[in-house]
């Protein structure tokens, strides 16, 4: 078996799993919230955050390592245009999904709360789901630049 046709298939697999879980995760929390029934978006919210901590953590620490073997075994360098805007953007993905992690686990427990109480989801849930929301744009966005940027290979002379 080729080991680098199985680092190539490990390292797209990882990217799927970015691309799908991220996607899934959008829609079922926006799906969730715009019932507005705290029942269902705490039920909701923990399965998304169980799919944040299964999936999406094992493909973001996968994807480094997977990409950095690729690129020593083809001999890419890493300091290639392309590789170093894929690198530059994962760490905007990063910095956008860290505080979605935290977020999510809030208005899991906010909702809960509101359910557990027969209370109205409170305004903090409602401020914490406009910052989820926000945030998912540029990292959404990252994700696919990178994906791009992984097929085209494009030549990036800004080094």
């Amino acid at each position: 078996m080729d080991p680098d046709l199985i680092l190539r298939w490990l390292h797209i697999i990882g990217a799927c799993v970015l691309l799908g879980t991220g996607a899934g995760i959008a829609f079922f929390m926006l799906i969730a919230h715009r019932s507005g029934d705290a029942r269902f978006i705490a039920q909701t919210a923990g399965v998304v955050v169980l799919a944040d901590l299964l999936f999406t953590t094992t493909a973001v620490i996968a994807q480094p390592i997977t990409g950095g073997l690729l690129a020593w075994r083809l001999g890419w360098s890493l300091t290639e245009g392309w590789v170093l805007a894929s690198l530059a953007l994962y760490a905007v993905a990063g910095v956008f999904w860290l505080p979605v992690v935290w977020i999510q686990v809030r208005m899991r427990g906010l909702a809960q709360a509101a359910a557990d109480s027969a209370v109205p989801l409170p305004q903090n849930y409602h401020r914490l789901f406009r910052i989820w929301f926000v945030c998912g744009f540029p990292a959404f966005a990252a994700v696919l630049t990178i994906l791009w940027l992984m097929i085209a290979r494009p030549t990036i002379g800004w080094i």
